[in-house]
């Protein structure tokens, strides 16, 4: 079956500081793959994340390093998830002096703080905490080209998952008001115009409450206790296929909780329903 994104190559140079190094692992949840990036222009490169650590990233970035004549000095790891942090011993295996930086570290990590600046020949890397897909998720903005890495907080194509709704919002909004150039996105093509994708998933996002919102307000006048998060998914993805279920009822949740934690809703644990909170002003 082909895939429903555009080709990206295993490895590009997309400006005159930045490669993109395919990750190999490609899926209806990493797109095209892991985007990992070298920035800068000298012989020692930063690196930011590393797949999953499939053998096709190893041979791509042994090749990239070659084409490039450099190495990586330091890595910059955007969050925990595996398809960020699973090639990092491969990594170690082909430049073993390589620092790994990672916000909230693990063992063998440095850590990374908010606004911490990371140089390089022809780059500078500046840290932005932008928690909500993960805790410990940070962009990083690349001033040079007025552009930002967004991690996995937005993605090339489609939207992105998230963990807890009003942070990832409230990121966002921060995100957007850092950059006026591209965004270079951990899954997907590259976006030309970061504020204005940035301003659109808050837009999408505020689109996704409302239905919830509306629905919600229709049980409530209909005279019915509530109604469970999955029939809400159904309602509003109707030609949604049952595999896909799972994961867009644990969007829905996210929104709940969100409204919730406003006072909107109020979930009645006992029969796993939602409905609108009596009190609450909209």
């Amino acid at each position: 079956m082909a895939s429903p994104f555009p080709h990206l190559p295993d490895i590009e140079r997309l400006s005159p500081r930045v490669v993109r190094v395919l990750g190999g692992n490609p899926s209806k949840f990493t797109l095209q793959g892991t985007n990992t990036y070298l920035v800068g222009q000298g012989p020692k490169r930063l690196l930011i994340d590393t797949g999953s650590g499939y053998p096709a990233w190893k041979a791509s970035l042994k090749q990239a390093l070659a084409q490039e004549k450099a190495t990586i000095d330091r890595c910059i790891l955007t969050h925990w998830h595996p398809d960020h942090v699973g090639g990092v011993l491969d990594l170690l295996e082909i430049c073993p002096d390589t620092v790994v930086y990672k916000n909230q570290p693990r063992e063998g990590d440095v850590n990374i703080s908010d606004g911490q600046l990371f140089e390089t020949d022809g780059a500078t890397l500046k840290a932005f905490h932008s928690p909500g897909h993960t805790t410990d998720h940070m962009a990083l903005v690349l001033p040079e080209e007025d552009a930002i890495f967004t991690g996995d907080n937005v993605l090339g194509h489609g939207t992105a998952v998230f963990e807890d709704l009003a942070t990832y919002i409230d990121s966002l909004s921060r995100m957007s008001s850092l950059v006026s150039g591209r965004a270079y996105p951990a899954h997907g093509a590259v976006i030309e115009n970061a504020r204005s994708k940035m301003l659109d998933y808050i837009r999408h996002r505020k689109e996704r409450e409302d239905q919830v919102v509306g629905i919600l307000e229709q049980k409530r006048k209909e005279g019915t206790e509530g109604i469970a998060s999955l029939d809400i998914v159904k309602m509003i993805y109707p030609d949604l296929g049952s595999d896909m279920w799972s994961p867009a009822d644990r969007g829905i949740r996210l929104i709940l909780a969100k409204l919730s934690g406003e006072g909107k809703v109020q979930h009645h644990e006992s029969e796993n329903i939602w409905a609108m909170n009596g009190k609450a002003t909209l």
